[in-house]
């Protein structure tokens, strides 16, 4: 049975019974599910299909082959995980899912894909005639990749995550170019698989891309003047001992963002009204504002 699974293989029809043909090739014989058979096949008939075993240890060979296969990359899901074995990946075929050993995975189970992650992987056949999936190294990204353009800089992109390592994290664009994201460009590290939503920072005369995950300067406005108003609205008298002439230190120990951050914060909230500044004060501004209550600037 040597080389025979997880590839494409010919073999005889020798025999049926209600719901298979029996199919043999090199002394091996394959159950063929006939519901995937349109016009019936007579013994000695010639078929050609995918081989695999199924997870009831029934020897079996399909017509519709995966892409996924020996030697051969193909993109497959996540369905589930098991610390002491690996990640089980669906690759197509209605009663088998392969697995991706422990021994391939980042050492930090929390990095491990997750269900619903897309990993690149082909098969392997170990000496006991299982089936295993084997993810795809960067040589193999490298030789499917296109090359990014300098045009595409700033443009938004999604990408998967290929390979974590201490110096950054590699993606794939859906577009299959080769990305990569430096520790500082993210706030915490996507695990192998995971989709991203990035950015492009940078673009490689190779044509590789540097990438951020982390939102442009005006998007992240949003995000901060949301947190200096929360702040204001949890304050016992609708104020806060700061302005935009604060310490950046003062401002970091407190709000955890930097001066520059925080003085685009304030011009956001300035903007909308809902805030004013006053006597090195920043006031919460209310429907009811009294000028005891928020004084104006």
């Amino acid at each position: 049975m040597e080389n025979l699974l997880g590839r494409m293989i010919t073999g005889s029809v020798t025999d049926e019974n209600e719901t298979d043909y029996f199919v043999q090739a090199e002394g091996t014989t394959f159950r063929l599910a006939k519901q995937e058979i349109k016009k019936p096949l007579r013994a000695g008939a010639t078929f050609k299909g995918f081989a695999y075993e199924s997870e009831d240890h029934h020897l079996t060979i399909t017509r519709n082959a995966p892409q996924v296969q020996v030697d051969h990359y193909g993109w497959g899901t996540v369905v589930r995980s098991q610390r002491t074995l690996g990640v089980f990946v669906d690759i197509g075929l209605p009663n088998k899912d392969m697995v991706v050993s422990l021994d391939d995975l980042p050492s930090m189970m929390e990095l491990w894909p997750q269900q619903g992650d897309k990993l690149l992987i082909a098969l392997r056949e170990d000496h006991k005639q299982r089936l295993w999936g084997v993810l795809a190294d960067m040589d193999i990204f490298h030789a499917i990749a296109q090359p990014g353009k300098k045009r595409m800089e700033n443009a938004n992109v999604t990408a998967t995550v290929v390979q974590n390592k201490l110096v950054g994290t590699r993606v794939m664009t859906d577009h299959y170019e080769l990305g990569f994201i430096h520790p500082d460009e993210r706030d915490v590290e996507p695990h192998l698989g995971a989709e991203v939503h990035g950015r492009i920072i940078g673009v490689h005369d190779d044509g590789t891309l540097n990438l951020s995950l982390k939102p442009r300067a005006y998007e992240a406005i949003d995000d901060d003047a949301a947190m200096l108003l929360a702040a204001l609205e949890h304050s016992e008298a609708g104020h806060l001992e700061f302005s935009d002439k604060s310490s950046p230190a003062a401002i970091r120990a407190y709000f955890g963002i930097s001066k520059g951050q925080f003085k685009r914060a304030i011009g956001h909230l300035l903007k909308d009204r809902k805030i004013t500044q006053h006597d090195g004060q920043l006031w919460l501004v209310t429907d009811q504002a009294t000028d005891d209550s928020a004084p104006q600037a």
